[in-house]
């Protein structure tokens, strides 16, 4: 477990999925030779299918506080065992975190959420929308819409959804205006000094 970095152990009997055990349950065992009898009311029976989304293994790992997920078969024959960590690496080439885009995260009430509009928002201003994820809060009441464009740039779709009265909680890109404010204000610092 120490050479893997992992804090679960998937139990099998012959090719049989049993049932999967934390480190800590076996640290607390009562000596070196315990039987695996024994701690059987330790086992948890966390588990994916093998024709499953990676996604649900995602879920099964947070859900269940696990390090790995096994991956049994329609028999409940274990077909293998995925890292969370390997999970994560996969969530993000599946999100698209590897490749050049902005940001923006808006906060509105869930009636007024309308993905028709939000996308024709974001395409009146060049761009594509590559992933969109939403996430409800039921304490306050409201959606956060979290999107991912292709464009590093993303002054222009701020202020887009900004004069539509988008509530934008966060955003992360280039902002071009706050560039080429820049680069005029060092143009006219030059031609000051001449």
């Amino acid at each position: 477990m120490n050479d893997n970095n992992v804090t679960h152990l998937p139990i099998v009997e012959g090719e049989k999925y049993i049932g999967i055990i934390s480190e800590e349950d076996l640290l607390q065992a009562d000596n070196d030779h315990a039987e695996l009898q024994t701690l059987q009311q330790s086992f948890g029976n966390a588990s994916v299918k093998a024709d499953e989304h990676f996604l649900k293994a995602v879920q099964v790992a947070v859900e269940n506080g696990l390090s790995i997920v096994p991956v049994v078969m329609n028999d409940n024959e274990i077909a293998g065992a995925v890292a969370y960590s390997d999970l994560l690496k996969h969530a993000s080439e599946f999100m698209s975190l590897n490749e050049p885009g902005g940001l923006i995260v808006l906060e509105m009430e869930g009636k007024q959420y309308s993905f028709n509009e939000i996308s024709k928002l974001v395409e009146t201003n060049d761009a594509q929308i590559t992933q969109l994820n939403t996430s409800y809060d039921p304490e306050t009441g409201m959606m956060e819409v979290t999107i991912r464009i292709n464009k590093p740039e993303v002054s222009d779709i701020v202020a887009t959804f900004q004069r539509y009265e988008y509530n934008i909680k966060y955003f992360f890109g280039e902002e071009l205006y706050v560039n080429e404010l820049r680069n005029n204000y060092d143009n006219l610092m030059n031609y000051l000094k001449i």
